[in-house]
């Protein structure tokens, strides 16, 4: 086997959720013979697709807001997106139902958008002027500007440093957006975002109020066909340029020869030599057990156990006999507490008698995705860890019964008669299926000093010739942010030899 010294031009990737499959078809595209490695028996990680009952169901992701990333990765890889999936736009992007029944549409139209908020408290459409202006500002700094630059040097955030002192990257985006509203109502609506990639928004840096101009400038879309459908045209990416993804292959550690990393070893014995090693696994699973051997400086095993993970998810998927055609391809349903379901879920770490959930219908817009007459439907509810304790196989069934009386007394009245097929994750499955270490859902929380330079950097510090791409790594969880992980290689990893 060859260090990365050699410069030749072996990859493999371990992992194939949208991190590792654009890393492996950037990789393959700049001429590297790239094999990715999936341990489940299909491609996509936390973007896998369940098909049952001739529902189909996704598992993770379920927002486009970035959809340049893709058309970009798409001609770089010399191709056009629309050879392989068809992305289509929304508006509104999703509905949000307070727990009073107030239903916002949030919508790119910036009249409407104003209307609702006078209706609210008309004090705070001056206030949601000026805050368009702050995210624009801190979008064009700290995604344009910092999302593809490698942080595994001091020197970078140095540089970054200002403008995060500047744009108050310190405070959090719920005392950011509190700055420029009045009403607890549109507090709630517009510091909620930090949720969909894993934070708290009392915890986590202002640098992403940012989501408020992505979406606003380029959209939310969906794939026709499902993120399944973009998953797929990933891996025909990567096919394109000569790649392979081999499924029902779960590496069990990656190979360290002279302090650089020469290859993996997988669960059933066999070894694989590579040049380079992309690992889109959960970072603290890469370091805790794939480089388990290997004596490391940085991500020990106590600085592992110390680090602060993100919540966990409780995701219900379901199938019904009919179609509610009220309810909206995005549909965010808030519970009774806003601060107080979020302590329980990040600083208690209980799982509450409460929940607030956010209701995916993609056959809203794709009716291919459900038999005809029918819909389907994924609904998740953020929740603690497993730090809590919480025996999941014992309070699985009796949480999906809360979150089902939650949406037949809100959103799909008469659901439970109508339900044909049904699966659900706990954060059991984040665990024990998705290798993410205590079942976070979205790796390392991403609080200040857990992000940039302070997140387990996309160049390994602790192997040669080991790169770490996907929601665990800068600049973060996210499509944009794991499709950006993917493209910050181009400056790290060396041509092939």
């Amino acid at each position: 086997m060859s260090g990365s010294s050699a410069r030749g031009n072996r990859a493999i990737v371990i992992g194939s959720g949208f991190g590792g499959l654009a890393a492996a078809a950037r990789l393959g595209a700049r001429g590297y013979q790239v094999t990715v490695l999936e341990k489940l028996d299909g491609p996509g990680g936390r973007a896998y697709v369940y098909q049952r009952d001739g529902y189909t169901f996704d598992a993770g992701p379920t927002i486009i807001t970035a959809p340049y990333l893709f058309a970009d990765l798409w001609q770089f890889c010399g191709r056009k997106i629309s050879d392989d999936v068809t992305l289509r736009a929304l508006d509104p992007f999703y509905e949000v139902r307070f727990d009073d029944g107030d239903v916002f549409r949030y919508t790119s139209n910036l009249e409407l958008m104003r209307e609702q908020i006078a209706r609210i408290e008309p004090r705070d459409v001056e206030g949601f002027n000026r805050f368009l202006g702050v995210s624009r500002e801190i979008f064009e700094v700290a995604f344009k500007g910092q999302a593809e630059q490698p942080f595994h040097e001091i020197g970078t955030l140095l540089r970054a440093a200002p403008d995060l002192v500047r744009l108050g990257g310190y405070r959090s985006v719920y005392k950011e957006v509190c700055r420029f509203f009045k009403s607890d109502k549109l507090r709630i609506l517009f510091s909620f975002h930090p949720l969909l990639i894993g934070g708290n928004p009392f915890t986590t840096t202002a640098y992403y109020c940012l989501i408020a101009h992505l979406e606003r400038t380029y959209g939310v879309h969906y794939a026709e066909g499902g993120m399944g459908a973009l998953m797929r045209g990933l891996v025909k990416l990567v096919e394109h340029n000569g790649g392979e993804v081999r499924c029902n292959a779960e590496v069990a550690e990656i190979l360290v020869k002279n302090g650089a990393a020469c290859g993996v070893r997988l669960a059933n014995g066999e070894e694989m030599a590579a040049d380079v090693v992309v690992s889109n696994a959960d970072a603290a699973f890469t370091y805790s057990k794939l480089l388990a051997k290997h004596p490391r400086r940085r991500w020990t095993d106590a600085k592992i156990a110390r680090a602060r993970y993100s919540m966990s998810l409780f995701v219900w998927y379901f199938g019904t006999n009919r179609r509610f055609d009220d309810v909206y391809h995005h549909t965010m349903v808030l519970g009774p507490r806003y601060r107080g379901l979020l302590d329980d879920i990040f600083r208690h770490k209980v799982l509450a008698k409460d929940c607030s959930l956010y209701l995916h219908r993609p056959s809203a817009n794709d009716p291919s995705l459900a038999p005809p007459g029918c819909d389907s439907f994924y609904v998740l509810s953020p929740v603690p860890h497993l730090q809590s304790g919480t025996d999941w196989q014992v309070e699985g069934e009796r949480y999906r019964a809360l979150v089902e009386r939650r949406l037949e007394d809100t959103v799909l009245p008469g659901l439970g008669r109508s339900i044909v097929t049904s699966h659900m994750l706990t954060p059991l499955d984040f665990r024990d299926r998705l290798s993410s270490v205590n079942g976070a859902a979205f790796a390392m929380e991403p609080q200040l000093f857990q992000s940039a330079w302070f997140r387990p950097h996309n160049v390994s510090e602790e192997v040669r010739g080991l790169y770490l791409v996907g929601a665990g790594t800068h600049p973060g969880a996210g499509l944009p942010g794991v499709v950006s992980s993917a493209n910050i290689l181009d400056k790290v990893v060396p041509p092939p030899g």
